[in-house]
């Protein structure tokens, strides 16, 4: 379990990778207007326009000690809002908020109203692209979040501040700070929501379009959730393999899909076996348990099959490619006899064949044989799955585990031990790259 996990940080890492230049793309950080509309944008002047007494109304003495809050700079501060604010918008903004930040005297009341309702309303419309900005260029998660947050108060279904601040989490998370993943996944959940119910944001910056933006959001889905359940994080993670962007090609986005299908459902239904039939004499309950065990198996093997694929010759992809490969004939070898003939093979064909879909429960014993053996993204009457055995077109021996020892055959088919450790993986968020973890024995074998 403890390379399981090893090898789910790896993908992480190598994910994350992938999101660093994601983010880094220009699309990815428009900046606002230079001249924001104001529909509101810019506030209606009073009646009449505050009209400015020959100074700004006296302040008291001791506002002098603020040379920023003296009446010659409270007028000049005002002179210069008006001067702007149908032009350079950010910059009566500034100034309205100097004006402001200075203590407010008898005499100025319209003038003080007038300014908090330009920069209110100002600040409301222009909030949007600050947590573009806050995300991809400043990277300050939580401001992101504080500003999206109030953002999403008045636009619940904002498709482009929920993608924001989904990535904002991710990254986070990234940075050992997982104080804002739980919003993250809800803000992504939300927006594949929105996407798949045909909604669109005003511009798909820093997306290539509808797929693009679906795979990213249940890849944030997945990398966040899979770390404490990996069993919950694989439709989504599955879901990335499937939806046209570029991370379907990456060799990670398999090699954590294998992970997960190791460290979720393999572990549980190991710990099952165990907690069933172990030490017993075979039975139907017991054969039915390893059909399922091995099914599962089956799809380990089609995700490290294509990761180790599509790794190639990539200099950057063979810490991790040494990873999916030793785990790739690990579990290969055990559904073929311990021979691992025609798994070459198997990965050079592995990529023109559909990845197959989470595995159905095999409730009833398959009552014969397949006379032939299904190829990848195919299930048998037994539930075998794609990337299986069945790859290199041979069968094994039996749906059950290869005897370990010469005892008689009740025993010689049952899985000797259960998982040793806990099913899910321990550390938090994705962590960088690891030393490669020594081997440790694999749950439901000898």
């Amino acid at each position: 379990m403890k390379k399981t996990i090893g090898l789910i940080a790896i993908c992480l890492a190598i994910a994350m990778t992938a999101f660093t230049a994601f983010a880094q793309q220009p699309a990815a950080t428009p900046r606002p207007a230079a001249t924001p509309q104001q529909p509101a944008a810019t506030p209606q002047r009073p009646a009449a326009t505050p009209q400015q007494p020959a100074a700004t109304p006296q302040q008291p003495a001791a506002t002098s000690q603020n040379p920023q809050c003296t009446p010659e700079a409270k007028t000049g501060l005002y002179n210069e809002f008006r001067k702007e604010f149908k032009g350079d918008t950010a910059k009566a903004n500034e100034m309205a908020k100097k004006w402001l930040a200075c203590p407010e005297v008898a005499g100025e009341e319209t003038v003080s109203a007038y300014l908090k309702n330009f920069v209110t309303l100002y600040e409301k419309a222009n909030r949007k692209d600050q947590v573009t900005d806050l995300v991809y260029n400043k990277k300050d998660y939580p401001k992101a979040f504080e500003v999206g947050k109030a953002v999403l108060v008045d636009e619940p279904e904002n498709l482009k501040v929920l993608t924001d601040l989904a990535y904002a989490g991710f990254a986070a998370a990234t940075a050992k700070n997982d104080a804002f993943s739980a919003d993250a996944i809800n803000y992504a959940k939300k927006a594949v929501q929105l996407l798949e119910a045909g909604k669109a944001p005003e511009k798909w910056e820093p997306y290539l379009g509808k797929d693009d933006a679906l795979a990213y959001m249940n890849n944030i889905i997945g990398h966040l959730t899979v770390q404490k359940n990996p069993a919950e994080a694989l439709p989504y993670l599955i879901k990335v393999a499937q939806q046209e962007s570029k991370l379907k090609k990456f060799p990670s986005t398999y090699g954590i899909i294998g992970g997960a299908y190791e460290a979720g459902e393999y572990a549980k239904l190991s710990a099952d076996y165990k907690a069933c039939c172990e030490g017993k004499d075979e039975t139907p309950q017991s054969k039915l348990a390893l059909e399922n065990i091995n099914q599962v198996i089956d799809r380990m093997i089609d995700a490290y099959a294509r990761a180790v694929a599509l790794a190639g010759s990539d200099q950057a992809n063979q810490a991790a490619k040494k990873e999916w490969m030793d785990s790739l004939s690990t579990w290969y070898k055990y559904r073929h006899d311990q021979s691992d003939a025609g798994l070459t093979e198997m990965v050079a064909g592995i990529l023109a064949k559909p990845l197959p879909p989470v595995p159905t429960p095999i409730t009833t014993l398959p009552t014969a044989t397949p006379a032939s053996t299904p190829t990848s993204g195919t299930v048998s009457a037994g539930g075998s799955p794609a990337g299986s055995a069945a790859s290199s077109g041979t069968t094994p021996a039996t749906t059950q585990p290869a005897p370990a020892t010469s005892n008689p055959a009740p025993a010689s088919t049952t899985p000797k031990t259960a998982p040793t450790t806990a099913t899910k993986p321990k550390t938090p968020t994705p962590t960088p790259t690891p030393a490669p973890k020594p081997r440790t024995k694999r749950n439901h074998r000898g």
